[in-house]
């Protein structure tokens, strides 16, 4: 159910942003009001998130480790596993941001014939969401070239990069089909897998589907499409220099995208997606573990009133006599 509610909710937003783009009244709202209202949303729930994280309390260090704590000078420890200096954390938090090193870590169990449990490596899932990460930001990288100009050399050498293969034309580019199967076994994998399914929620469903919409789109636009190249850009130098215009030639196809990417960007402070600036605030990984060398004191704690033992032994002095029980003060 929640797999089906998921893809009607993002074919009707799809619907409407193609309604949006056939609708001469409103390709103003969906070209330029909702990406503004959309990047605005995103801002102040980014803002909000970040803030809630940042003030949290951690009342002691809770690292999340699985190797030895640096303890004796003449016992190695773990420097990546058990990080002690903050070049340590510095090198586990790029490897975590970078190549997802706990997930490739990550196994999986199964009941079998026995019955036996089974461990084994879930590598198919660290490699479809690397994928799918560095593929995305190599898409976001490569659009910059809609809005500058000059287009920076650094995009122009991205994009030749991407498409060096030269197959048909327009060139194909690989991190748009990298990106797509990716997606595609992430989807597969939550209706495939009983466990992942049964643990699945609406939310994750609607992000994969909204991100495959996203795509697929795009490469409809690239691939069977042709919009106008130069009127988008014309459209998107407008949106980032605050004076927008909405060229008459950009075709439906392109408000349905837009309109995608305009939900997702909203939709991403309020999500699951949102674990990309979390990662740098979560404590279980962004916190030396050296609890052994340095006493970690709360900055808030405040004088508690407390109930010493002598006060306790003075207040029930004659039920402790009448039991028989001793006393330190006689």
């Amino acid at each position: 159910m929640n797999v089906v509610t998921a893809l009607v909710a993002v074919f009707v937003l799809a619907v409407v942003g193609y309604a949006g783009g056939e609708a001469q009244s409103l390709r103003w709202v969906f070209g330029v009001a909702l990406p503004y209202a959309a990047i605005a949303t995103f801002l102040a729930g980014l803002a909000w998130r970040v803030y809630g994280w940042a003030g949290a309390p951690v009342p002691f260090r809770i690292t999340t480790t699985c190797g030895q704590q640096k303890s004796l000078d003449w016992i190695p420890h773990s420097k990546l596993e058990s990080p002690f200096t903050k070049w340590e954390v510095f090198a586990r938090m790029v490897l975590e941001i970078l190549l997802f090193r706990s997930l490739f870590r990550n196994t999986k169990t199964e009941l079998r014939g026995g019955p036996r449990l089974i461990y084994g490596e879930e590598k198919w899932l660290w490699l479809a969401a690397l994928a799918f990460h560095w593929s995305f930001l190599i898409i976001f990288l490569r659009h910059l070239r809609f809005f500058m100009e000059p287009v920076p050399a650094l995009v122009v050498a991205l994009q030749n990069l991407d498409g060096f293969l030269q197959i048909g034309a327009p060139v194909l580019y690989l991190s748009g089909v990298i990106i797509l199967a990716a997606l595609l076994y992430l989807l597969g994998r939550r209706l495939l897998e009983p466990q992942v399914r049964y643990i699945s929620l609406f939310t994750d469903y609607f992000a994969l589907f909204l991100l495959l919409g996203l795509v697929i789109s795009g490469l409809l636009m690239r691939y069977f499409f042709k919009v106008d190249l130069v009127a988008v850009k014309q459209l998107a130098v407008g949106l980032v220099t605050f004076s927008p215009v909405v060229p008459p030639s950009i075709g439906a196809l392109f408000f349905v995208h837009l309109f995608l990417l305009s939900t997702l960007i909203a939709y991403f402070p309020f999500s699951k997606l949102v674990h990309m600036p979390g990662i740098f605030l979560s404590p279980t990984r962004n916190l030396a573990n050296d609890n052994r060398a340095r006493r970690h004191i709360n900055p808030w704690n405040y004088p508690v009133k407390v109930h010493t033992y002598e006060e306790w032994e003075e207040e029930f002095h004659d039920k402790i006599v009448a039991a028989g029980l001793p006393l330190d003060k006689e």
